[in-house]
């Protein structure tokens, strides 16, 4: 709870200060993430759920809801206007209407899940990932994407609500054929080379 409120406070600081993005963020175990990054306009709720891997980076503007849990693994990149939301009262205050705060116990129609990001994906500008999306490894959510479910390994996901439009393993390949010294580096992250 403190390290959450102290890195909450660190970035207004930075914000307030006029700096930008620095490196430094805390693991949820206390370990130093020296190569992660989070920009000090991004807006995080349930910072205490929040499970995060190094060489992250995460970008301007975004709204980043942790409440439910919320694992973002190495590598992964989250560029600006990202909503990421672990759960939605929308339908639940629908039903309940003025009685929705006063409500005790389950509210019907309260949508709250974890959400997990895999290592080295990426997510584009204005991307919405709802709650208990599940994202595999190395993805590539493109720009204005609304992600919910199940994702594959090396998807290129698309559209509202999103849907696979290709694998990025076909550029991966392309781009290995010309630095072929990078594919170490590669492999140790993907479990294997692009065909």
């Amino acid at each position: 709870m403190f390290r959450s409120r102290l890195n909450h406070w660190r970035r207004r600081l930075l914000w307030a200060t006029g700096l930008r993005t620095v490196f430094g963020e805390r693991a949820a175990d206390g370990r130093a993430l020296l190569h992660s990054r989070i920009a000090p306009s991004t807006c995080i709720e349930g910072e205490g759920g929040l499970m995060l891997g190094d060489h992250v980076f995460i970008g301007q503007f975004n709204f980043i809801d942790a409440t439910a849990g919320l694992q973002i693994d190495e590598g992964v990149q989250i560029t600006n206007f990202v909503s990421i939301v672990t759960h939605s009262s929308h339908r639940s205050i629908r039903l309940l209407g003025r009685q929705y705060v006063e409500h005790v116990g389950e509210r019907p129609g309260f949508i709250k899940a974890p959400i997990r990001i895999g290592a080295y994906s990426f997510i584009g500008p204005h991307s919405l990932i709802e709650a208990g999306a599940v994202i595999g490894k190395g993805v590539v959510v493109c720009a204005y994407a609304q992600v919910r479910g199940e994702v594959p390994d090396f998807a290129i996901m698309a559209g509202q609500p999103a849907r696979q439009v290709g694998d990025v393993r076909a550029a991966d390949a392309k781009l290995l054929a010309l630095h072929p010294m990078l594919a170490a580096h590669y492999q140790a992250w993907a479990g294997e080379l692009p065909v």
